[in-house]
């Protein structure tokens, strides 16, 4: 018996050397809080939030991890903020996207501001239909971060951090429950707080009393050209910007529109589908989603294929009237634009630049 002790001693050793310390996580307490979103002004609509994804603390400060970790990338170089960075509006201010080993992509980096509000697909041609599964398609994207989910699942599994922050955030009860549902669920909490609310656009179009008090003269002027309808004017030749970028609290329609920048007479001349690509329907072709211009001032260079270098170019371009296509917008028209009328017009956009998001420490880098 005294011999069989020390066998008997040298089993259960090893059996605990072999046992996964971060295995079991049950003895970690798991206490979900709903995260606070900011009191929203009264002109913003309800985000739809979905109810098997809610907003925690714990799950918003993993999505915030996760968000700015290259561990996401075959080679630990490119994480979600390598593309969207928050001094940029969480876009990149380059013409497309640079992903693993600088490969360059054929789009130009979507802002996420105000993500949370876009509901009707996502990216430039709507192949999204949910914040929760972007990530899951950018991480074996070959030009952005070539790897695969079960790749980065493994990474976390032995990650020496990670296992307790996914049991904070969603209960969890082992290791092995990690899976890429969740790193999108976590990205996607956090993506939801990159709410941009407190430009002087706010303050002054909405929330202080008579506008003249905030508004420079030439931001007026400009708003009155943004704003400009026939229905309104019918003597105004401008078509004024808000048919697609209304003049509300998401300065768009989230609508997918062919804005005239390619000419095309049939489906195959657009160099890029756009939506087409994605329903396959030849009136969707050359068609993209409509930006929000919230922080359009640091979202530069502009439209899906970053071709413009400043908002003088792209108005150039609008009042130009754009390209002939079978199915450019109607509200692409030529109209005259002096010199005035342009820096009235910029100075009104630069109005939307809310320089409290661009510096938020919540949105910033966690590590």
């Amino acid at each position: 018996m005294t011999r069989l002790i020390p066998f008997l001693a040298a089993l259960v050793l090893i059996g605990a050397c072999n046992k996964d310390p971060l295995g079991d996580l049950e003895h970690i307490p798991y206490a979900p809080q709903p995260y606070s979103m900011p009191e929203m002004p009264y002109f913003f609509p309800e985000m739809e939030i979905p109810a098997d994804n809610p907003q925690t603390v714990d799950g918003v400060a993993l999505g915030r991890y996760l968000f700015y970790d290259p561990i996401l990338s075959a080679d630990s170089t490119i994480a979600c903020a390598s593309c969207h960075r928050q001094e940029y509006a969480f876009s990149n201010h380059l013409e497309v996207a640079v992903g693993i080993e600088g490969r360059l992509g054929t789009r130009n980096v979507p802002s996420l501001v105000n993500v949370g509000y876009m509901s009707k697909g996502l990216l430039w041609d709507g192949r999204r239909k949910s914040v929760e599964t972007l990530v899951l398609h950018t991480i074996p994207d070959p030009v952005e971060m070539d790897f695969t989910v079960e790749g980065v699942v493994a990474r976390l599994k032995n990650h020496p951090d990670y296992p307790e922050r996914f049991r904070k955030a969603f209960g969890i009860k082992e290791t092995g429950d990690i899976s890429g549902e969740l790193i999108g669920q976590a990205i996607a909490q956090f993506v939801r707080t990159l709410v941009s609310y407190q430009s002087k656009y706010d303050y002054a179009n909405w929330d202080r009393g008579a506008e003249t008090q905030f508004f420079s003269e030439s931001e007026l002027r400009g708003k009155l050209l943004f704003t400009t309808e026939p229905s309104i004017d019918p003597f105004s030749p401008h078509p004024g910007c808000s048919h697609c970028h209304n003049n509300t609290a998401l300065l768009t329609t989230n609508e997918f529109l062919n804005n005239g920048i390619n000419p095309a007479l049939a489906p195959a001349d657009f160099p890029d589908p756009g939506l087409g690509g994605i329903t396959n329907k030849p009136i969707d072709y050359g068609r993209f989603k409509v930006p929000t211009l919230r922080n359009i001032e640091m979202t530069a260079p502009y439209m899906h294929d970053g071709r413009f270098k400043t908002l003088e170019e792209v108005l150039n371009h609008y009042s130009s009237g754009g390209h002939y296509s079978y199915n450019v917008d109607p509200n692409i028209i030529a109209f005259p634009m002096s010199e005035q009328d342009k820096q009235d017009l910029i100075a009104f956009l630069k109005s939307m630049t809310d320089e409290k998001f661009l510096q938020e420490n919540a949105f910033g880098n966690p590590f």
